[in-house]
């Protein structure tokens, strides 16, 4: 199965299924003598694990990981970090009702017809168990991006049709303290309030929602990324759409540059730098130095108690009330990941950059 490493300089490949013994990354060319520990990835994967607001699954994980290879007293190495996470709170006998019969929304269907098998037990690697290894890989990466003064920070933008305030939201004002009170990771107490009711609501009718999410990317010098196929923003949205329930990205203006002039859509440039960002500090590909800004659009979740039609491995059709542990949308816990995604292809474009200059 291809399609499980990320990165040039810096890689990740991650391992396992939602219901299997364990979930893992390998991280390959993370640079020797940082300082690493165990504590320094726990810290992300709590803010994953499930069970820590309403919107999330009942399943009970507290996804300590493993350092199992590339840390020698302390620090990095230079050889390949394995990082382990034990499962152990899977139920497999929730999904043998799932075993012939496809989920709609889910990767049941494709996986099938791409492999002519799957593993059903809680979709396998198309679950949202497999992002902790994402998560934890992340961790590593934003130790190298903080030795570059780089930091990322993301946040609910909105869920279920509530937008925070925008004025909440402006690049240089987050405070990742702030948006860490509150259980669904939202820079505006009022709309996480109102978001917070309308998951309960979903939850209360058997279905789920759907979100954006905000990345933000301060302190990234001028000169990364690559000129054409590599190009920085492309490596970025490539990552981020790479998580599973991610069905659309932005960075700056995003689609508002359709409705723009070129004068309004341009940056103007002084001595004193850019006046403006609807680029997201990404041009040609290359970082400007200036915040780089993301959104990702997040589907529902696909496994709902709501009666859907669909259809058995046999083609017949089926009435499908999904039974299990499942969130009711994937914010907060997909805030991590695209964090991780984000530390992961900076980490890699800075030491290619770093390549380059020597």
């Amino acid at each position: 199965m291809s399609g499980n490493t990320i990165g040039v300089l810096f890689s990740v490949t991650t391992w396992g299924e939602s219901h299997g013994p364990a979930t893992g990354a390998i991280v390959d060319g993370c640079p020797p003598g940082i300082d690493l520990a165990e504590r320094d990835i726990q810290g992300a994967l709590n803010r994953r694990r499930p069970g820590l607001s309403d919107a999330s699954s009942s399943r009970q994980e507290a996804d300590a990981v493993e350092i199992l290879s590339g840390v020698f007293d302390g620090r990095t190495t230079g050889t390949p970090i394995s990082l382990l996470i034990r499962n152990k709170d899977a139920r497999e006998g929730e999904y043998d009702a799932l075993e012939e019969v496809f989920r709609p929304g889910h990767g049941d269907f494709t996986y099938f017809h791409k492999y002519g098998v799957r593993d059903h037990r809680g979709g396998g690697r198309a679950s949202g168990r497999e992002t902790a290894a994402r998560v934890a890989a992340g961790a590593v990466a934003a130790k190298i991006i903080d030795r570059a003064g780089m930091s990322v920070t993301a946040y609910t933008k909105a869920l279920g049709g509530i937008v925070a305030d925008a004025s909440l939201c402006v690049a240089d004002m987050i405070d990742s303290e702030k948006i860490r009170s509150n259980e669904l990771c939202c820079p505006d107490p009022e709309a996480a309030a109102g978001m917070l009711e309308k998951l309960r609501e979903a939850a209360r009718n058997g279905d789920s929602l759907g979100g954006i999410v905000e990345i933000v990317v301060r302190g990234c010098p001028p000169g990364l990324g690559e000129p054409v196929f590599d190009k920085l923003d492309a490596d970025l949205a490539g990552a981020l759409m790479g998580i599973g329930t991610v069905k659309g990205v932005e960075i700056g203006a995003g689609f508002e540059v359709a409705q723009m002039t070129g004068s309004q859509a341009n940056d103007p440039m002084t001595p004193e730098g850019f006046t403006s960002n609807h680029a997201g500090g990404i041009l040609a590909g290359i970082s400007t130095g200036q915040d780089i800004v993301i959104r990702v659009a997040c589907k529902p979740i696909a496994s709902i108690a709501k009666a859907q039609q669909t259809v058995d491995i046999h083609g017949k059709p089926v009435v499908l009330n999904v039974k299990g542990r499942h969130d009711v949308s994937v914010i907060p816990r997909i805030v991590p990941v695209c964090e991780a995604m984000v530390n992961i292809v900076l980490a890699d474009h800075w030491l290619r950059q770093k390549a380059v200059r020597v």
